[in-house]
């Protein structure tokens, strides 16, 4: 079998459409797909949870409509559909005629290896909503029919024209996609309102008045995440806001969420990243440079820290 590197595994391969069952205890929080997926009593995962499975087919195996289910529930953090929610997942790719591997992510145990779901949609299609609600420690696995697979990948993987395949993904981490914590009640006279859309991207009320002198942080959602250290490379959805004239001046919401290095001293945004939780939501708002220039305002969610190794 191929191993890949994760960037260039998700660039190779792609995918689509199936079947679900909800977490226990969750199904209103995060709604799975449900129906049947009878093909998949066909296929066998066995292996340790941080190694490469070995999958187990009847072959030749063939599905009409993709189906997905999962084997091994997961806790923490959810996969919630959103295209830009940053997630490290291992994935091994099995060919559905003969049941051997076609490719797969190394299997290392590393969760640096940190990829957007667009990304992965891009090579599998399916993943965002067989994915749905799976957790760290989940594992699911996707049988793909052939209508699914982009001809282009197919081709790619070795499969042949008509050929199913079999995908088992592991989830090893999940960020946030939104700042989740708790709101916090602040005072605040004369500084900007934040408000919010039901996926959590900010808008920023900017008051009448004049910008501070000194940079003034706020937190706005406590988050019961990790705290965050100098030194940690946090991926945050920002929003920056000029005060003079009400513009975006720069955003992530529309791409991906960023990665800033905690406690910078050239940087007050980053600077002020330190002590706070995973999950939170902070208001900075940062002085003019000098009378040419307008203050700026960030609304910064915290969404997760970067594993060192």
């Amino acid at each position: 079998m191929r191993k890949l590197p994760v960037a260039l595994a998700v660039l190779s391969l792609s995918a689509v459409g199936l079947t679900g069952c909800s977490l226990p205890g969750s199904a209103e929080a995060c709604p799975q797909p449900t129906g049947t997926a009878d093909a998949l009593d066909l296929i066998e995962v066995s292996g340790g949870a941080q190694s490469l499975p070995q999958v187990d087919v009847y072959t030749p195996f063939h599905v009409e409509s993709s189906q997905w289910g999962e084997l091994a529930q997961g806790e923490g953090t959810q996969i919630d559909g959103s295209e830009s929610q940053l997630v490290v997942i291992d994935v091994s790719v099995v060919s559905g005629d003969t049941g051997e591997g076609l490719v797969a992510t190394p299997y290392d145990g590393s969760l640096t290896n940190v990829n957007a779901m667009s990304v992965w949609s891009q090579t599998f299609p399916v993943f965002p909503e067989a994915l749905r609600c799976a957790s760290a420690g989940s594992q699911v696995v996707v049988a793909m029919a052939p209508d699914d697979i982009d001809p282009e990948v197919a081709s790619g993987l070795g499969l042949t024209e008509g050929e199913s395949a079999i995908a088992v993904v592991d989830v090893r981490k999940v960020y946030l996609d939104h700042a989740d914590g708790s709101n916090v009640f602040n005072t605040g006279n004369g500084l900007p309102i934040v408000v919010r859309a039901p996926d959590g991207r900010p808008g920023v009320v900017v008051p009448d008045g004049e910008a501070p002198d000194d940079v003034v942080v706020q937190t706005l959602k406590r988050g019961d995440g990790a705290e965050v250290a100098d030194g940690d490379a946090v991926r945050v959805h920002y929003t920056a806001v000029s005060w003079d004239d009400d513009e975006v001046t720069g955003t992530t919401w529309d791409t991906t969420p960023a990665s800033i290095a905690a406690g910078g001293t050239e940087d007050p945004v980053s600077a002020e990243l330190t002590g706070h939780t995973v999950g939170s939501q902070l208001m900075v708002v940062v002085p003019a440079a000098d009378e040419a220039s307008s203050a700026s305002i960030y609304v910064i969610d915290i969404l997760g820290i970067d594993a060192t190794e």
